[in-house]
C-alpha cells in the first residue's frame, strides 16, 4: 500500500482554474517521524529526478507542525534533498524524548465530543493547552532555534501555520507577518499538552495540525499542488488532507496526496515524538518514493 490520492478537479478558483499557474508543496505535521518520512519522501523523490527543492520547482511552500520544520530548511537554499535526508540519520543519543500517549489524545477526543463547531474544539484544546504543566517556552524555542538552518525567512514563499490558543483561529505566518523564523515555527510545533504554546505579539499560539494535520487549503489559488501528509485521519471537526485535496481539486486545481505506507506507520513506532525512531521513518519515506514518482511528476506537467 502506498498511500497516494491523485486526480483534477473540474472547477475554477483564483489562479488554480484552467489556465492558473503555480507550484505548492504542502508538508503536513506528525511529529519527529513526519519530519524524518517526510525528508527520505523528498530525497527519495530527488533521487528519481522529481527535485522539488529546485528553484524553478516550487513557488509556495505550505509547513504545519512538523512539515514547518522541514519546510523551512526546504527554502532555506542551504541544503538540497541527499543532505536534509541524512541529517535524519544522525544519532539521537542524548535528545529528549516526549511522549504523545493515550492521556493526551483522550483528553483529545473529549474536547471533541463537547465542541459542536471545528473552531470550539480548537478554543477547547487551547484551553488545555494553556493549563497544561510543561517546559519553558523560552527553553522549546532553544530547541526548534538549534534545528533550524537559518533564523531568517526565505525569499521563496514559506507559509507556517499555528493556532491561536484562546480564538481557536488559523494563523499562516510569512515573511510579511512580523513575526520571526523561529518563532512562526515553535508556534506551530506546538503540541498542546505536550510542549507549550509559544508568544508572538502577544498572542498565544498552539500547533498547527489541531487545525488540520496539513492545512492544505493555504494553498487554494495555485494550479498543481502536492501534499506530503504524515497524517491521513481527520475528523468532522478536523478535515483530513484528503478532503481539503478534493475541495482544491473541485476549484480546478491537479493535486497529489501521499501518505505513509503500512510499512512505514510500522517504522513510525508507537510515538511518533521518539528521536530514535526518526531515522527509521527517514529510510521508510526514501524506499516510499518511487512509488509516488509518477504521480508527482504528472501533477508538476499539468
Amino acid at each position: 500500500m502506498t498511500g497516494t490520492e491523485t486526480g483534477t478537479g473540474t472547477g475554477s478558483g483564483t489562479g488554480a482554474g484552467p489556465g492558473g499557474t503555480g507550484t505548492a508543496l504542502v508538508l503536513g505535521g506528525g511529529g519527529l517521524t513526519g519530519v524524518g518520512w517526510e525528508c527520505g519522501m523528498l530525497h527519495g523523490l530527488a533521487e528519481a529526478g522529481l527535485d522539488l527543492f529546485g528553484a524553478d520547482r516550487v513557488d509556495l511552500v505550505v509547513g504545519t507542525s512538523a512539515g514547518s520544520l522541514v519546510g523551512a530548511q526546504v527554502v532555506s537554499g542551504l541544503v538540497g534533498p541527499r543532505e536534509l535526508y541524512e541529517r535524519q540519520l544522525g544519532d539521537p543519543s542524548g535528545e529528549p524524548v516526549a511522549r504523545l500517549g493515550g492521556s493526551v489524545f483522550a483528553q483529545f477526543a473529549l474536547a471533541m465530543l463537547r465542541s459542536r463547531t471545528p473552531q470550539a474544539y480548537r478554543q477547547r484544546v487551547g484551553t488545555l493547552a494553556l493549563g497544561a504543566e510543561t517546559e519553558p517556552e523560552e527553553s522549546r524555542r532553544a530547541v526548534l532555534a538549534e534545528r533550524l538552518l537559518t533564523h531568517e525567512w526565505p525569499d521563496r514563499r514559506l507559509l507556517v501555520s499555528a493556532v491561536d490558543a484562546l480564538t481557536g483561529e488559523l494563523r499562516a505566518f510569512d515573511r510579511d507577518s512580523g513575526a520571526g523564523l523561529v518563532d512562526a515555527v515553535s508556534a506551530s510545533c506546538a503540541v498542546p499538552l505536550v510542549w507549550p504554546p509559544v508568544t508572538i505579539g502577544g498572542r498565544r499560539y498552539i500547533d498547527g495540525g489541531i487545525r488540520s494535520s496539513a492545512n492544505a487549503d493555504l494553498a487554494a489559488g495555485y494550479r498543481r499542488v502536492i501534499v506530503i501528509a504524515p497524517v491521513a485521519l481527520g475528523s468532522h471537526l478536523v478535515p483530513s488532507p484528503r478532503t481539503q485535496a478534493a475541495a482544491l481539486r473541485e476549484a480546478g486545481a491537479e493535486v497529489v496526496v501521499i501518505h505513509p505506507s503500512r510499512e512505514a506507520r510500522r517504522a513510525f513506532g508507537r510515538n511518533v515524538l521518539d528521536p530514535a525512531r526518526r531515522a527509521p521513518a527517514a529510510l521508510a519515506g526514501r524506499e516510499q518514493a518511487a512509488a509516488h514518482a509518477a504521480d508527482v511528476e504528472r501533477v508538476l506537467a499539468a
